[in-house]
């Protein structure tokens, strides 16, 4: 059992400590006493320093939709890197997948590619600035968008913070520029009265409106489809653009979320499932607001580099992964992820433990509440809730299973139904453990 069985990442941690703050380098895979190290991923399994082995509900935090060491991904990155990582030229291998996402997003004309979601974000937020000539953004309280100044405003606000009936902003990072706060408008989610308020009453200073049609951060709820379509009829009438997050989402159906929803936003940001286990980014849209990256007629409205940008590596991996992603793929995710979603909330039910499973297709988030789950504040755990949740992660873990500790999933396509079993089963044993709690 964790911390006991892992010698071996906790002999690597206290190297690491010494040349990396907090012995890595992303935060979110940072656990106490010490996280632990990945040696190798197949399949839906990945194992440790210690040789233990996990089945991978994680996957890279969404990224990873065929799991670890695809055969196919890796003769597509294997036969690109025999011919070149990376030119100071563009390459066919990012029109193959520019076109390839316009024709899956309906929304989409064409496409421009970043090398992660939080650049495409920040590059998305910058072209509604330059197509509007405004300065204002306005994004949902709880949601997360990456590491940009703006797009993290009020990421995770405590209840001290949240003010009275419309959100505040709030800074997630210590030194985060007043002049930042001022220029993001935090809306709530799944409210369409007071967002489309606050969104009309700031309109002619907004250049957009960011929304996750399911954001993970903040409950991993789906959009109700009259919240979007609010956004959507409000955004034209005060002339800013709407913009899709789907770094994540894009994997819930083979057209997107916005597929799902029947929603065409301004502008779409893509990352994660569309490079093939690379880094990536994309900001996409229809051509006349695109039209800012532009350099055909000398210096464009928005600059955009990124030594890395493009890179045929990633382009080749990521055509290859999407090609794979046919709509038989997404009927078998589907099928999965609600078998999990099933399962999990019949242990609920049988255990007395309040909670249940919210999400679509391959994603699924765990909650320990019978509240009805709305947003980031009906989302929020507190005390006995944390606890349940802490028991719950390490019972999973102790039995095998892998997944983010804030209680998210991610399904891969090389789970057979045994493992779907297998995840139910620990999930189940898990749930017993926090029942005992009470």
């Amino acid at each position: 059992m964790y911390p006991d069985n892992h010698r071996s990442s906790r002999d690597l941690y206290q190297r690491a400590l010494k040349s990396l703050p907090g012995g890595n380098t992303r935060t979110t895979v940072f656990m106490k006493p010490f996280p632990i190290y990945a040696a190798r991923g197949a399949g839906c399994r990945v194992w440790d320093l210690d040789g233990n082995e996990y089945i991978d509900c994680i996957n890279n935090f969404t990224s990873l939709i065929h799991g670890h060491a695809h055969p196919v991904l890796i003769e597509a990155a294997t036969k690109q890197l025999a011919r070149g990582s990376a030119f100071g030229m563009p390459t066919e291998s990012e029109v193959d997948l520019a076109e390839l996402l316009a024709a899956r997003l309906p929304s989409v004309e064409q496409a421009r590619f970043a090398n992660s979601g939080t650049e495409a974000v920040m590059m998305a937020l910058k072209a509604a600035r330059a197509y509007t000539g405004r300065r204002k953004i306005a994004k949902c309280e709880g949601a997360y968008h990456g590491s940009y100044d703006y797009a993290e405003v009020s990421l995770d606000p405590t209840p001290s913070a949240w003010g009275g009936n419309a959100p505040v902003s709030v800074a997630y990072a210590k030194g985060t520029p007043e002049n930042v706060l001022a220029d993001v408008v935090t809306i709530p989610f799944n409210d369409v009265e007071a967002a489309v308020s606050l969104i009309r009453e700031h309109g002619p200073e907004l250049a957009g409106v960011l929304v996750d049609p399911m954001p993970n951060r903040a409950g991993l709820v789906p959009a109700d489809k009259a919240y979007l379509e609010a956004l959507r009829q409000v955004t034209r009438e005060v002339g800013a653009l709407l913009i899709f997050d789907e770094v994540i989402s894009f994997r819930v159906g083979y057209h997107g979320a916005q597929g799902v929803w029947g929603i065409e936003p301004d502008l779409t940001t893509l990352g994660k499932i569309i490079g093939g286990g690379f880094p990536v980014g994309a900001i996409a849209g229809r051509k006349q607001f695109m039209s800012v990256f532009d350099p055909s007629s000398g210096k464009p409205a928005l600059p955009h580099g990124g030594t890395f940008s493009a890179n045929p590596v990633t382009m080749r991996a990521g055509l290859a992964a999407m090609e794979l992603l046919d709509k038989a793929a997404f009927k078998r995710l589907d099928a999965i992820g609600q078998a999990v979603r099933d399962g999990i909330d019949a242990a609920f039910r049988r255990t007395g433990v309040p909670g249940r499973t919210v999400g679509l297709g391959s994603l699924l988030k765990i909650h320990f509440t019978d509240r009805n789950i709305r947003d980031y504040r009906s989302a929020y755990l507190n005390e006995a809730e944390a606890k349940r949740q802490t028991v719950f992660n390490s019972g999973l873990l102790n039995r095998g299973i892998f997944m983010a500790n804030y209680g998210l999933m991610a399904l891969s396509l090389p789970m057979s139904d045994a493992d779907v079993d297998q995840i139910v089963s620990a999930a189940a044993a898990s749930l017993e453990e926090v029942a005992a709690l009470d």
